[in-house]
């Protein structure tokens, strides 16, 4: 008796990208076979090249998963601000950095004399991100820095974006009401001293002694160096810590005030326009 012959045996499959190489396995996802280097790990077995690439999210979708995982991004920014016009004064005038004046800090400080006369508003801006030297931006940055991450991750960007702002208004409108108006005034102070004012206030509003913390320490201290050391901006830091405790009664209020939501945004943009008011008086265009 005679046995039929045996089947023929099936070819093995080759990688859909690499004919001439045998595949090993097949994408989870399309059920093409593949090699090695044409199989990426998924979170349940493997893709393929074509596959792996359209699971992943658009550039927009990247972004903004990126974004959320920076806890501290406006922060970060306005510290990269900072740094870019401080280099910026440094290469324009090299002497600028032991804490000289030069042209920038003519052309972008803050001065009664320009508002008043030639109508030069901006500076109420660009001065609170002018630096007199390293020493100043170093302090001002480092203490950005860390009421930064303290208080951004909780008020959220844009109302932590609104406070610094107001702070950096009211110390451009407290130097045009008590610093010398022939002197041109800059730094992130007032900004600075805002994030201080609204910590400290926010601590006594929820119930704790700030003056137990570390903000309260710090607040002190800075107020004392305010003082006691010259050409140091006292209305710069006073009305930036004014604005940042105006602040603070809505945007730090505890939950048990019951305050709606959007009090937390126009409590800093009263602030602000409070601010430039002042500012424009103060300039006697008023």
């Amino acid at each position: 008796m005679s046995l039929p012959p045996p089947p023929p045996s099936a070819a093995p499959a080759v990688c859909y990208r690499h004919p001439a190489r045998e595949a090993g396995r097949r994408c989870t996802r399309c059920g093409k076979a593949a090699c090695v280097d044409c199989l990426v790990q998924a979170s349940v077995g493997s893709h393929c090249l074509e596959c792996a690439k359209a699971a992943r999210p658009d550039v927009r979708t990247r972004a903004r998963f990126w974004s959320a995982r920076q806890p501290a991004f406006v922060t970060m920014a306005l510290i990269a601000i900072n740094v870019v016009l401080f280099l910026y004064t440094t290469i324009r005038d090299p002497q600028s950095l032991s804490g000289g004046l030069s042209q920038a800090h003519i052309d972008l400080g803050l001065n009664e004399q320009y508002l008043q006369f030639q109508g030069e508003w901006y500076r109420l801006v660009t001065s609170g991100f002018m630096h007199f030297g390293l020493i100043h931006i170093g302090f001002n940055m480092y203490l950005l820095y860390m009421l930064g991450q303290m208080l951004e991750p909780s008020l959220g960007r844009v109302k932590f974006l609104l406070v610094y702002l107001a702070g950096l208004l009211g110390g451009s409108a407290g130097s045009l009401l008590l610093d010398d108006p022939g002197a041109i005034a800059a730094g992130a102070s007032g900004a600075v001293f805002g994030l201080m004012a609204l910590a400290f206030v926010g601590y006594y509003l929820n119930g704790a002694n700030p003056l137990n913390t570390s903000i309260g320490t710090l607040l002190v201290m800075n107020l004392v160096i305010t003082f006691l050391f010259p050409r140091i901006s006292i209305g710069g830091h006073l009305g930036g810590a004014a604005a940042g405790a105006l602040c603070a009664l809505a945007v730090m209020a505890p939950r048990s005030r019951n305050l709606p939501n959007w009090t937390g945004y126009a409590a800093p943009v009263a602030v602000i326009v409070l601010s430039l008011i002042v500012s424009v008086a103060s300039a006697g265009s008023l």
